[in-house]
């Protein structure tokens, strides 16, 4: 009969004297660890404010937990919880403390202004450690589904054809009985619904979260919201944003923008996507000494082996901006540096939808999953800054 080695499930201590002992000195969990304790929290503390009642949980614990949460794919509160109870990494960074689903969800909730700031506290660190450089950077967005259903929506027409019916039946019987009468919050419920279409410009209007737009997506149109990154020239993400855009090109200033706010660095080239020009965008990258390659539609089919853009403009071209990017684009030198945004961005964006699970948000309203995109981004460069410490 074989010698096994000891084994001993009932024993009461099964823990190692130090969690490096099992997950080693480089472990994920001991970087993050290693960052949140560098952070400013007074944003944190802000919040909690010297309200009475129950002492909260340490805001360093609870954001070292979604952080690694999210590094994982971990989006469920439900499950967060069962993995601080369960996973070494997890209760290490909770150091013995144990918040339950509500406690964690409720940090997001009271936390979301304090927890967005963290991706610029985070992107100064990797800039002072030399990384995240934004001499080139390349800007993409994606659409991402919303917790909405598409089954609960109203039509502005709908609406519309509800009012005109409450007013007809007003003017056809003026002396009727109280008890037909619409409720003043009935009539209050659907004023609002119009006023929100007409700010929004839209026809429908989501019940279940009534910031979602209709995106168009390559399966279809779905509920949802536009996620936008920069990425800079060593892979890490360097400006991010969430909106309700159904097209990009009023987003690539204002991401340019953002690369500067972030980084304190005006970039000095920047690639994007044919859904990013427009003319008054080369005009304004021009003017601000930024080298843009940014072609628009017809020279990109141009680009990917189709007919030549001349040949595709149903008017001759005036503009002198789109003349130059088209010159530049056409060139040897050009077109591998607008192939460099494949390179940068897009490998990013799949990495946020397959390995962070940003394929469909948890929560709802812009501000909400404006938490999610930014937790995202910050766990995905902690994860790019994570395997190039690992060389």
């Amino acid at each position: 009969m074989p010698t096994y080695k000891p084994y001993h499930p009932e024993q009461a201590e099964l823990l190692p004297s130090h969690v490096k002992d099992v997950l080693g000195e480089n472990h994920l969990c001991f970087l993050v660890h290693e960052v949140v304790e560098k952070l400013d929290i007074r944003p944190f503390e802000a919040a909690y404010g010297d309200a009475g009642g129950e002492s909260p949980y340490h805001p360093r614990m609870m954001l070292k937990v979604w952080l690694y949460a999210f590094a994982l794919k971990v989006k469920s509160t439900r499950k967060l919880e069962q993995r601080i109870k369960e996973d070494l990494g997890f209760r290490f960074l909770a150091g013995g403390c144990a918040p339950d689903f509500k406690t964690v969800s409720e940090f997001l909730r009271l936390q979301r202004a304090a927890i967005v700031e963290v991706f610029t506290q985070v992107l100064q660190l990797l800039r002072g450690a030399g990384l995240a450089r934004v001499g080139e950077v390349a800007i993409d967005s994606t659409r991402i589904k919303g917790n909405a259903s598409r089954d609960r929506v109203v039509q502005r027409a709908a609406l519309q054809r509800q009012v005109e019916q409450w007013m007809d039946e007003v003017e056809d019987d003026p002396d009727r009985q109280p008890g037909r009468e619409v409720s003043a919050e009935q009539r209050q419920r659907v004023r609002e619904q119009l006023r929100q279409l007409e700010e929004m410009g839209e026809e429908k209007l989501s019940l279940t979260d009534p910031e979602a737009r209709f995106l168009r997506t390559r399966p279809g149109y779905e509920l949802g919201y536009t996620g936008e990154i920069a990425v800079s020239e060593d892979h890490f993400i360097v400006a991010q944003r969430v909106t309700q855009n159904k097209t990009d090109n009023a987003s690539l200033l204002p991401m340019v923008e953002e690369v500067e706010r972030q980084c304190r660095e005006r970039p000095r080239r920047v690639l994007a996507d044919s859904g990013f020009y427009s003319n008054a965008n080369v005009e304004q990258l021009e003017q601000r000494g930024i080298d843009g390659y940014v072609p628009d539609s017809n020279l990109a089919s141009e680009l990917r082996g189709q007919r030549r853009a001349e040949e595709i403009d149903r008017q001759p071209v005036v503009d002198a901006g789109l003349h130059r990017m088209r010159q530049k684009l056409r060139t040897a030198a050009g077109r591998r540096q607008y192939q460099r945004r494949k390179q940068l961005v897009e490998p990013m964006i799949g990495s946020l939808k397959e390995h962070g699970g940003m394929r469909q948000f948890q929560r709802r309203g812009r501000s909400n999953v404006a938490v999610e995109w930014a937790l995202a981004a910050v766990a995905l460069n902690l994860k790019r800054w994570y395997r190039v410490r690992q060389g």
